[in-house]
């Protein structure tokens, strides 16, 4: 990235402090003005985008039913004040080069959900390293693992060596059920290689009930 010359002595990470000079990717290096690097004199050429989207809807009915959408994060070091859960989510992380052994690196989550309901899709945002991310109940069972696809080719969203997709879970409706209270594991994996701005987040649709439909085919 271009970043400005003073960037390390004025950017600061989540808890305030200087970023370390080995930072060298990440969240914070997203501000106003800064772009991908260009080869040296490139002048164009330069387009203007536009986006274009149509909305649809249909009208509600019994066969509908709400959805509520969970980001996890594996930075998360829940705490309680009284009964009520404090999320300390720091967003991304740093991956230390281990080089003592070749084992990948392992950041683990214990997260507490107030309210339940019925997993219907579970997927992960992860970055290139990544190895897969696992959710598990408090039983220790596999609610979804997300696994990369990594690209293979030159063309865009297939970039050799580069991640380019996480898989998808779509758990059978009434099939897998949160209970409310219950702890989930969320278990981000990497290659055992220095990285900054590694991210462990895991998105979830929880349904409070399934449509009478649903369960008849069941």
């Amino acid at each position: 990235m271009n970043l400005p010359k003073d960037f390390y002595k004025v950017r600061t990470d989540i808890n305030g402090q200087l970023l370390s000079r080995n930072y060298k990717g990440g969240l914070f290096c997203c501000q106003d003005n800064v772009q991908c690097k260009l080869r040296n004199c490139f002048r164009g050429p330069t387009g203007k985008l536009s986006l274009r989207y149509k909305i649809r809807w249909v009208d509600w009915d019994e066969h509908q039913v709400p959805l509520k959408f969970y980001i996890l994060d594996s930075t998360d070091r829940v705490r309680l004040n009284g009964s009520t859960p404090i999320h300390d989510c720091q967003a991304e992380y740093t991956i230390p080069r281990n080089h003592d052994n070749d084992f990948p690196h392992v950041k683990k989550a214990n997260i507490a959900m107030t309210k339940g309901g019925y997993l219907i899709y579970g997927t992960a945002h992860m970055h290139t390293g990544v190895v897969n991310v696992t959710l598990y109940g408090q039983d220790g069972r596999v609610l979804c693992t997300s696994s990369p696809k990594y690209g293979t080719g030159k063309e865009a969203g297939n970039e050799k060596g580069y991640l380019v997709g996480m898989s998808v879970c779509y758990p059978k409706p009434d099939s897998i059920k949160i209970a409310d209270g219950e702890i989930l594991t969320l278990e981000s994996i990497y290659e055992n290689k220095f990285r900054t701005g590694a991210m462990g987040h895991f998105y979830i649709y929880l349904a409070e009930q399934i449509p009478n439909k649903y369960l008849k085919e069941i």
